[in-house]
């Protein structure tokens, strides 16, 4: 690789190193994106944090992460991914490593703001990676980059030896480290996607921010944030819900459903690729298809009461058909998060970092909204299921809209 960016081997040899680098990446911005999952139960004790408090404590990297993710993919596709995937990266790590020293709740909310970066980076992965491969390959290529969100499982997994160890402080200083590592091995390993480095050859000026957000005002665009709000968003909400939900309706131990959980999240998230390759040979639309309708009937019957006691209706599920119906739900969650990124470099060649910023976006506020609306649905209703309730209702609305769209796409003339 030269100093300016550009590359010294082959088209298909700069693909696959710019892939594997950017998935490496990407996954040690996931693990410290939900370093809260881990840490944030001793800050909760350490500063005798109620329930709302911590609530909110835990979920600020996933709201400031979801939000960055339309203004990080804008500035990928104008300054280029290489240079926003490094700074975003070094940027998480300072915060991630000032958080260490936070001693106050308010400190700590500010620098879990900003740690939330890590998660923004995947806008930037999506639009520094598409480039590098022609549009039969996207799909594969974006949905092994979206594997990265196996990062959460490795927060899960390493973090609580090194929390009982050395204290939460030594996670944060460690996890910014390797972040900040990271970073610095992508700067000097690899090279300008291919659309910027023409664009910069051109000399093309930059699109103005209005023409760069142009797209948004397409429903279409929209369309495929719904589904993204359900098929990440949703599996996120699960992920971090599942272990409540197991202990307070089956009475599992905390131990087993954090096992379960944690088995729920790591295929979840490595199936994902298989979507992408699934996506390039049949279609991402048959893929969505695919998805949406097996979602309908998992969450159909995920929304059936619980057989918990001699009490239970013929229709109750007992706890090993909920674990079964809910893998199944959790392998088409991520066959669907592959099929919608599938879709954006398609449909949006030239605004892949302002639409996939704005997918991202809503994907990753599903994650943050969706398990306070399951608490709120279990308060009022009383319903356990409830949340399953909730997420059959977005799931049919996306299968109808998306059915009817495509029926009016194929009734349009073939010149217009």
């Amino acid at each position: 690789m030269m100093k300016d960016g550009s590359s010294t081997g082959t088209p298909a040899q700069e693909a696959r190193h710019a892939l594997w680098v950017s998935t490496a990446a990407f996954t040690v911005c996931f693990a410290v994106w939900t370093i809260f999952a881990i840490i944030g139960i001793r800050i909760k004790q350490q500063l005798g944090l109620n329930e709302a408090e911590f609530g909110l404590l835990a979920g600020m990297p996933i709201l400031s992460g979801s939000l960055s993710r339309i203004l990080l993919g804008v500035w990928t596709t104008r300054y280029g991914g290489r240079v926003v995937y490094t700074l975003t990266m070094l940027g998480a790590a300072l915060a991630t490593f000032l958080l260490a020293y936070a001693s106050t709740y308010p400190q700590m909310l500010l620098a879990g703001f900003c740690l939330g970066l890590a998660g923004g980076s995947f806008a930037v992965g999506v639009a520094y990676v598409s480039p590098f491969f022609p549009k039969e390959k996207q799909g594969t290529a974006l949905g092994i980059f979206g594997a990265g969100n196996v990062g959460a499982a490795v927060t899960k997994f390493l973090a609580p030896f090194v929390l009982v160890a050395y204290g939460w402080q030594a996670v944060a200083e460690i996890w910014a480290a390797v972040l900040a590592l990271t970073g610095l091995v992508f700067w000097f390993t690899t090279t300008d996607d291919p659309a910027f480095r023409e664009r910069r050859l051109r000399k093309d000026k930059p699109k103005s921010i209005l023409l760069e957000f142009a797209p948004l005002k397409d429903l279409q665009v929209w369309r495929f944030s719904l589904y993204y709000f359900f098929s990440f968003g949703g599996f996120v909400a699960l992920a971090l819900w599942l272990p409540r939900y197991l202990v307070g309706v089956y009475g599992f131990s905390l131990e087993s459903a954090g096992m379960l959980a944690a088995a729920y999240s790591i295929p979840g998230s490595i199936f994902r690729a298989y979507g992408g390759v699934l996506s390039d040979r049949i279609g991402a639309r048959k893929v969505m298809y695919m998805t949406l309708a097996v979602a309908s009937a998992a969450t159909l019957v995920l929304s059936m009461p619980p057989a918990v006691g001699p009490q239970s209706g013929t229709l109750a599920i007992s706890s090993t058909v909920f674990v079964i119906v809910l893998f199944v739900l959790g392998f088409f969650m991520s066959l669907g998060k592959a099929a919608v990124y599938k879709h954006i470099p398609a449909y949006y060649p030239d605004n892949i970092g302002a639409v996939g910023g704005v997918v991202g976006m809503v994907g990753g506020l599903g994650g943050f909204f969706l398990p306070i609306a399951f608490g709120l649905l279990k308060d009022l209703t009383g319903l356990w299921p409830s949340c399953f309730m909730l997420l059959f209702l977005v799931v049919v609305v996306s299968l109808i809209w998306m059915h009817l769209s495509i029926r009016q796409m194929q009734r349009r003339p073939a010149f217009a």
